[in-house]
């Protein structure tokens, strides 16, 4: 595998996929009678797509813009991070949305063949790339093991596109406790180029019960 670890300071951008619309805490967020803070916020048009994620998704979602944030070398003018949005392609996490947006995000099919998650995703990623520079990497915080992220990612960025190698053979949910702990303890994770890379393994060993200090 062509692993490439990452110096201090050198320029990467976290592509981050989005969470899953349609479970039950999205549903909760949905309700028109909810009366909590963030739905009323949504409501009106004033909740960020980082938030709502981090609500609908919980661990892994908030795993993931925790490492972001920890471990963010963007170049200058550009996002450390961006969300997968599907339907809206690239889209910073501070981005507000209503409760319209969000079904509408909701009702598109992650499917690499769905030319409507598709083409704003693959538009975004070239402007990206424009702006970025060719020297900058972009780093998938997301399923490695299909191709509905990696394929239209891979046909933009190359040889360019990493991915922390400690995702293979790990689940939603411990892929998040593992971010959450790196950001928590600024060892950054090890990367290797996607392109031809092992994407599935035997699963690791439990992550040990966080111990807050």
């Amino acid at each position: 595998m062509n692993v490439e670890t990452l110096p201090r300071g050198f320029a990467r951008v976290f592509l981050i996929s989005p969470a899953r619309i349609g479970g039950p805490r999205s549903s909760l967020l949905l309700r028109d009678q909810a009366d909590f803070d963030l739905a009323v916020r949504l409501r009106h048009g004033r909740a960020t797509i980082g938030e709502v994620y981090s609500f609908i998704s919980e661990l892994y979602f908030r795993g993931k813009m925790a490492y972001a944030e920890a471990f963010a070398a963007p170049p200058e003018g550009v996002p450390h991070s961006l969300i997968i949005v599907p339907g809206l392609g690239l889209v910073p996490p501070a981005a507000m949305l209503n409760v319209e947006q969000l079904r509408l995000i909701g009702s598109v099919s992650v499917e690499e063949s769905n030319q409507a998650y598709r083409l704003p995703l693959m538009r975004d990623a070239a402007l990206l790339d424009q702006h970025a520079g060719p020297s900058c990497r972009y780093a998938l915080l997301g399923s490695i093991a299909t191709a509905k992220y990696t394929e239209p990612l891979l046909n933009v960025f190359g040889e360019r596109l990493l991915f922390p190698i400690d995702f293979v053979g790990r689940g939603d949910m411990s892929r998040g406790g593992l971010m959450l702990r790196c950001a928590r303890s600024g060892e950054e994770l090890t990367y290797a180029c996607l392109r031809g890379a092992t994407r599935h393994g035997p699963r690791p060993a439990k992550l040990e019960p966080w111990r807050r200090q």
